[in-house]
């Protein structure tokens, strides 16, 4: 079949295999990293059942490793894709545009791939900012995306591979037969302009790391110019997601206030009578989903205490309940492996202080290697599972 002459002409040297396979490569650790720390993420906010009891504490940072690499791997990977993109967009342009029913379904997946990995990480940014213009659920939808994006990622790496293995290494046989036979230099210059398109998406990657890992990587603090959170801004030191406000706390709510435990020998206890009990300072980092983390001094009493006082055996797990009356997690679930645990608290205060409305006044969960939304907040009742 003839070239239709309204398809365009592509000259540019760093549209070949060699290329796409360069980036290919930084894409798909990008990905895999994403995709590894994702899932972990996903099971410690929603444990499965056969994970009952034997959710890790420790490392007491893991969390905070685990979900900096996923934000920060996922805004890596935008860049990566699109350099990607422009390297095989000549593809969209090919003629025949289907050469046969194997030829079709290669590019069915490739648009399955594109499409997903585009909507996932174009949500997983607006994440860092809470922000959901769609009227989907996000959580839901980010977890499934995941899954459709390696299982796509997988059929085109099948059909590709003998593409990917003879572009491989850094000199390819393609590229050393076609030094060979053209004398005029057109070979180097292809591989010149290749390596300075390689080293843009180098410097644009690091820039891009650099100006937003600071939100949860310590050292790069002073360099947070693209990040949503800045570490350092927050009452108390630490920073808010859902403020007393937004979660509908008013002053009525937080006088006469009362801790109620359930068990064979349920309680209450009033915040005097909390203060009154002993107690365990810790510092622990607080870590969002959102990609921001800080370590704090957290003081309060131990979970594992409450429980005995109600007579409930080392490790029951936990139904916690809040006051807020908007937003998500007002109800949340604790595994034993976090209950038995001792630097599990119910905090009083934060950094030396008494915690801040904000912060959950008069009482908050603080756990160690457990997700942000889980450290419950203005905290009123615990309950057995």
């Amino acid at each position: 079949m003839r070239i239709p002459p309204f398809l365009p002409r592509f000259r540019g040297r760093s549209h070949d295999p060699r290329t796409a396979t360069a980036v290919g490569r930084w894409l798909g650790l990008a990905i895999l990293v994403c995709f590894v720390t994702g899932v972990t993420s996903h099971y410690l906010q929603q444990p499965p059942g056969w994970a009952a009891g034997h959710l890790p504490t420790r490392p007491v940072s893991g969390y905070r490793v685990t979900q900096s690499l996923h934000v920060i791997s996922g805004i890596a990977a935008i860049p990566l894709l699109l350099v990607k993109l422009w390297t095989v967009y000549p593809r969209l342009f090919e003629w025949p545009p289907i050469r046969s029913v194997a030829h079709a379904l290669e590019r069915i997946s490739i648009a399955v791939l594109v499409a997903a990995t585009l909507l996932e990480l174009f949500m997983g940014l607006l994440n860092t900012i809470q922000w959901y213009p769609w009227p989907f659920p996000f959580r839901a939808v980010h977890w499934a995306l995941a899954f459709v994006i390696i299982g796509a990622l997988l059929v085109h790496l099948a059909v590709k591979a003998p593409v990917i293995a003879a572009h491989w290494r850094r000199i390819s046989p393609a590229t050393t037969s076609l030094d060979a036979r053209d004398p005029a230099g057109d070979v180097v210059t292809a591989g010149a302009e290749r390596r300075s398109l390689l080293l843009g998406l180098a410097a644009a990657v690091g820039a891009v790391t650099l100006v937003s890992a600071g939100q949860s990587v310590t050292p790069l603090r002073r360099l947070v110019l693209l990040a949503p959170r800045d570490p350092r801004v927050g009452p108390q030191g630490l920073p808010v997601n859902r403020t007393a406000k937004a979660a509908g706390i008013t002053p009525d709510d937080l006088r006469g206030w009362r801790l109620r435990v359930g068990g064979p020998k349920p309680y209450e206890l009033t915040l005097t009578e909390l203060r009154a009990m002993p107690q365990t300072r810790v510092e622990l980092p607080m870590a969002c989903v959102e990609g921001w983390s800080k370590s704090a001094h957290w003081e309060g009493v131990r979970i594992k205490d409450l429980l005995a006082r109600a007579g409930l055996p080392d490790g029951a797990s936990l139904r916690i309940v809040s006051m807020q009356r908007h937003g998500g997690y007002g109800v949340t679930a604790m595994d034993s492996a976090y209950t038995r645990d001792g630097l599990t608290l119910l905090a009083l205060r934060l950094n030396g202080e008494i915690l801040a409305p904000d912060h959950g006044y008069p009482a908050r969960i603080i756990a160690p290697n457990r997700p942000g939304v889980l450290q419950t907040k203005w905290v009123t009742r615990l309950e057995v599972l």
